[in-house]
């Protein structure tokens, strides 16, 4: 059996970490198993979706690495739901039921207050012939329903383990609007069968929508695939991130916060397993680490702070040649000697272009004393400048002048680049060079 998973985003809005980390797993165990995997539009909601939401979750995905090998749209494929519907129609597993959205939440409400469960009473069931018709003058159209059949629906998930579930319990799941359109029952369920899914990763808010659709599958001729339900991710106070996904979508991840792909993946691989949280440079080392006995049923937390040091060592790791193109792109013609002098200070690769403006100017000085930074200056070594040179530079200076410590550092570093911390000196003197160096010693915007 060839492995095949699917992530199946609504492009109802922004694909955010919550709903990524989904999409990331399912991905991550496809490939670790040869597999294949899906993007599947779910794009019914008409109102809703939008092509720009379609693009910006394949434009996301492709940001993560994450290639499908397959890509479909619901809306593509409604004969293919209208098929299923007759078929369940036929089988008298799918109702017409004709009350109103009023009359069923009256219907709820009463349940509640009997504080019984808000299960559908099947009246519909028991109307005439006659009733059906008087309902249908009336100019009500009905909203079809499936029977669920008696007896346990059970499945061994691969993160909850055994799951069961009473058919009793639950509510008949209405699969047909009144106005004919399919709900996400039907659709996900035909899909699932059509591209022959062997394994549903999702979220576990959908555990009881997967007691629905197993007898859904074996209504409709198939054997169920296996399940892996994933606890919902929360923040660091246990609060759920609904309220804060706008700031979480991986589009202002990326374009406003500047961050690595794999600081994202590092971070969502590993929530809620075993495993520690460490930066991986490539997704390949996340697929070799895959194993669903990792996954723990707690509640996983996610701390955008984690993001930010993850990105941070990932910059300090990453080589010139990784680095090279991008830097150019932001009108860089950096070398390895620059990359390596200021990536330890870098926690994303945009912060490059200050230590870009030290390195070459022109920058603002520093003028603490100037008596002790002209001294400084007339000290200056000759070239040919190396890492050696400030260490004989700041020497003499010392030697020279009795000052020491920081009250000798300090100024040399405000005055040459223009701030109080920053790369080593000894790597970044070279690269801003002689002239830059005196001129900026002298007070002078170089």
């Amino acid at each position: 059996m060839t492995v095949a998973t699917r992530f199946a985003p609504s492009p109802t809005g922004l694909l955010h970490v919550g709903n990524a980390r989904t999409g990331l797993i399912a991905w991550l165990f496809a490939r670790s198993l040869g597999g294949t995997f899906v993007l599947r539009l779910d794009d019914t909601d008409t109102e809703r979706s939008t092509p720009a939401f379609a693009e910006a979750i394949e434009r996301d995905l492709s940001w993560l690495g994450l290639v499908w090998d397959r890509l479909v749209r619901q809306t593509d494929r409604q004969a293919r739901y209208d098929a299923a519907i007759d078929r369940l129609k036929a089988s008298g597993r799918l109702y017409p039921c004709y009350e109103t959205a009023e009359e069923l939440s009256l219907k709820r409400k009463t349940l509640l207050n009997r504080h019984l469960p808000p299960i559908y009473d099947r009246a519909a069931l028991k109307l005439t012939e006659a009733e059906r018709a008087a309902y249908e003058k009336q100019g009500r159209r009905p909203h079809w329903r499936f029977f669920l059949e008696d007896g346990a629906i059970e499945w061994v998930d691969l993160v909850r383990g055994p799951v069961r579930f009473e058919a009793k319990d639950l509510s008949d799941p209405v699969l047909v609007r009144e106005d004919g359109r399919p709900l996400y029952h039907v659709s996900s369920v035909v899909d699932d069968i059509d591209l022959r899914m062997t394994h549903i990763v999702r979220a576990e808010d959908h555990v009881a929508n997967t007691a629905l659709h197993v007898q859904m599958f074996r209504a409709l001729g198939a054997e169920p695939p296996s399940f892996a339900h994933l606890p919902l991710v929360t923040d660091v106070e246990g609060k759920g991130l609904s309220k804060r996904l706008g700031s979480l979508s991986l589009e202002t991840l990326r374009e406003e916060h500047g961050l690595e792909p794999m600081a994202v993946n590092s971070l969502l691989a590993k929530l809620g397993t075993s495993d520690p949280v460490e930066p991986r440079r490539h997704l390949e080392e996340l697929v070799a680490e895959f194993d669903w006995r990792k996954f723990s049923r707690a509640t996983p937390k996610f701390d955008p702070d984690d993001l930010g040091r993850l990105n941070a060592r990932l910059m300090h790791d990453m080589p010139f040649e990784e680095a090279a193109d991008r830097l150019a792109a932001k009108g860089m013609r950096a070398d390895e000697a620059f990359w390596k002098a200021v990536r330890p200070n870098l926690s994303r690769l945009d912060d490059v272009g200050e230590w870009w403006r030290v390195a070459n100017g022109p920058i603002d000085p520093v003028i603490g004393d100037p008596g002790f930074l002209e001294r400084a200056a007339a000290l200056l070594p000759a070239e040919p400048w190396g890492e050696d040179t400030w260490g004989e530079w700041t020497g003499t200076v010392k030697r020279e002048t009795g000052i020491k410590g920081k009250a000798l550092f300090m100024p040399l570093r405000q005055a040459l680049t223009g701030r109080d911390h920053g790369p080593e000196l000894k790597t970044l003197l070279p690269l801003i060079g002689p002239t830059r160096a005196r001129a900026r010693l002298e007070g002078k915007t170089a």
